[in-house]
């Protein structure tokens, strides 16, 4: 399993996330060219690399540009309905869509509660600027080309003093990023100025799945994103490690839904899957809409064999769509053995419980091979074999 975990020592914030993604890896002109999709003309990216107490990370600053038509006041003016536009009518990947609004909709419900206004009557500020889209839908177009299973980070360190923003002077951290981190583990007064923003909050609340202090993984990439300060003796930098990790029994569903394929082309197809390492494939009769009757294809897998069996299912079979969901196995303890007959040696498949025994059946394919072998009808090979596994109850 590909793990992504933040350790956030001295916070994180949107531009700090952006610098530490490209440090692990991922490809700045990819990054630029994906972002150049949303069509907007008010900014310009400079990365550079830069020093905080020693340490070398990736410095991200997104520019606003003042020579064009948009007066400047409108950055700080969008409210939800206007970000869902820009996103949605760009021309970003769906899951990178789906994902950068499920970061600004977190931001957004924040906002709507500590000023006390309807979600869609937020107007965002600072989050609704040019910055602030680039920052977060950056965040999402990075997740998903490093191809990551699983986000876990570290307690978030949160600063303190006081901040001025489009509504005063507020303490930190700011409420809406309060707001953002309920239920989180945070650390507050290590740092001397505003260490998480909200931006920041709203994308390590939305990718991760577990908050620990104790990781263990195989470390394989580290990454160092560079924040706006250079105070204290705290080095204000974002580190953030890939590592691989693996999880036992854990395996995934893909599956899909046919009604328009040639039934003899299914042997075929389950044949290919197996090839490629699939656990178990089956097929389920289903009714789809207007009553249309139709084959549900399901394969086991672990993560390591998704992209062959994916290939394999789009390009043999007339599916144009997949949805996939982890699983976990749960299996008795098996073991092989084999049984001396009159007919030749045939595999036993043993399986136990609890160290008990408690289930035994002989192997298909060998009674097959002494039933074609021998001209024997398969269930009396069977029936023969099953007598003699009886009699010999250590096998």
């Amino acid at each position: 399993m590909r793990i992504l975990y933040y350790d956030c020592f001295s916070g994180i914030s949107g531009d700090m996330n952006l610098g530490a993604m490209i440090d692990l890896g991922v490809d700045k002109n990819y990054l630029i060219e994906e972002l150049s999709k949303l069509n907007l003309d008010e900014y310009r990216i400079e990365i550079n690399k830069e020093e905080r107490k020693g340490i070398i990370g990736t410095k991200v600053n997104v520019i606003l540009e003042h020579n064009h038509s948009h007066n400047h006041e409108e950055h700080y003016h969008r409210n939800l309905t206007d970000i869902e536009e820009i996103i949605y009518n760009s021309g970003l990947r769906t899951e990178v869509k789906e994902l950068s609004m499920n970061i600004f909709t977190k931001v957004a419900e924040a906002e709507a509660k500590v000023h006390g206004k309807p979600l869609y009557e937020v107007h965002f500020h600072e989050v609704g600027a040019v910055d602030s889209i680039v920052d977060i839908v950056g965040a999402a177009i990075c997740f998903y080309c490093l191809k990551i299973d699983k986000v876990i980070a570290s307690k978030i360190e949160l600063g303190k003093g006081f901040i001025n923003c489009a509504h005063g002077v507020l303490p930190v951290p700011a409420p809406a990023t309060t707001e953002i981190l309920k239920g989180i583990p945070v650390t507050l007064g290590n740092i001397l100025f505003e260490a998480t923003t909200p931006t920041g909050a709203a994308i390590i609340a939305t990718l991760t799945e577990e908050f620990i202090e104790n990781v263990d993984f195989k470390i394989d990439k580290v990454g160092y994103g560079v924040g706006q300060k250079d105070e204290g003796n705290i080095p204000n930098v974002l580190r953030v490690f890939i590592g691989e990790t693996e999880e036992k029994n854990s395996h995934y569903i893909m599956e899909c839904n046919i009604d328009d394929m040639n039934p003899e082309v299914y042997s075929y197809v389950i044949d290919k899957l197996f090839e490629v390492g699939a656990s178990d494939v089956y097929l389920t009769p289903i009714i789809m809409k207007k009553g249309r009757p139709a084959t549900m294809l399901s394969v086991l897998y672990e993560k390591k064999v998704e992209d062959r069996l994916k290939d394999i299912i789009f390009r043999q079979t007339t599916t144009i769509g997949t949805r996939k969901y982890k699983v976990e196995k749960e299996f008795l303890q098996r073991e092989i053995l084999y049984l001396n007959t009159p007919y030749g040696e045939v595999r036993v498949k043993n399986s136990y419980l609890n160290g008990e025994r408690i289930k035994y059946k002989p192997e298909y394919e060998d009674l097959k091979r002494i039933s074609e072998e021998k001209n024997i009808p398969l269930i009396s090979i069977y029936n023969i074999v099953q007598n003699l596994i009886d009699k010999h109850h250590n096998i």
